[in-house]
């Protein structure tokens, strides 16, 4: 997917690929459940989750892959031999199909996000 020039995460999500967006919708979810006290919000043309202002946690849908934004490397570093096996980049997980996406995982990344402020890379 090019950038987004949605407005909102709604809009965002309507944009998806059938075949990803309920997947997506997923990662929305688990996002508003785990991050209280951060804003949704478009940032970069995806969802993004801010604390105080700051991006913690994005997701998109990329052109081969769907990517989670752990913008934190405090985070990161934390959870360091869970994220070993990932296909990782210096900030995100990609995952190439929506059922490979580790639910688990993620959730405990959120938590680990929320539980408070921390090093944004």
């Amino acid at each position: 997917m090019v950038q987004s020039k949605a407005e909102d995460v709604d809009g965002y999500l309507a944009e998806i690929p059938p075949e990803r967006r309920e997947a997506l919708g997923r990662l929305r979810q688990m996002c508003r459940q785990e991050l209280k006290g951060f804003a949704e919000v478009m940032a970069y043309g995806m969802p993004a989750y801010e604390r105080d202002g700051v991006g913690e946690i994005a997701f998109a849908s990329q052109k081969n892959y769907i990517s989670f934004y752990l913008l934190r490397s405090d985070v990161r570093d934390a959870f360091e031999e869970r994220l070993a096996g990932q296909d990782m980049g210096k900030g995100c997980l990609r995952f190439r199909r929506p059922e490979a996406i580790d639910f688990d995982l993620v959730r405990d990344l959120l938590r680990a996000t929320a539980a408070g402020p921390g090093t944004v890379c």
